[in-house]
């Protein structure tokens, strides 16, 4: 085992799932994005996830179920705000498998001005993703 200690480089999101779903959140992105699980640690109950490490597209994703308990007894907020975006070689492979694991299109996946196909998906959990990659003819 190494002394080096583990490190993530840059930034690396972490989603906070509603309603006990975080369990849920990995099988959908496991189907939709290609996740593959790194790790999952349980509260001690062994009923909600109190961390998982994903990896989608070679970068890091954690995620939680919410604690009210942490929170002053306060509900999950609903996710606002922040686009998880998704940089592929075929924006269109990503965009049909996501749809068919039950992402919603929230902005149609198209050639854009920019010189991208680029479009925006909000997965069952409330979170918005974006896919972008080259132009396609």
């Amino acid at each position: 085992m190494s002394d080096t200690p583990f490190v993530l480089p840059g930034v690396t999101p972490h989603l906070t799932i509603a309603d006990g779903k975080a369990a849920d959140a990995i099988a959908f992105y496991t189907a939709a994005f290609g996740a593959t699980e790194q790790s999952r640690h349980l509260e001690e109950d062994g009923t909600r996830i109190m961390h998982a490490h994903l990896t989608v597209n070679d970068g890091g994703l954690m995620l939680n179920d919410h604690f009210p308990e942490m929170c002053g007894g306060a509900p999950a907020e609903k996710p606002a705000a922040v686009t998880l975006h998704l940089e592929v070689d075929d924006a269109d492979r990503w965009w049909d498998r996501a749809v068919a694991a039950g992402a919603a299109i929230r902005f149609p996946i198209d050639n854009q001005f920019w010189g991208a196909r680029y479009g925006q998906l909000t997965d069952p959990f409330g979170h918005v993703w974006s896919i972008g990659g080259p132009i396609r003819g």
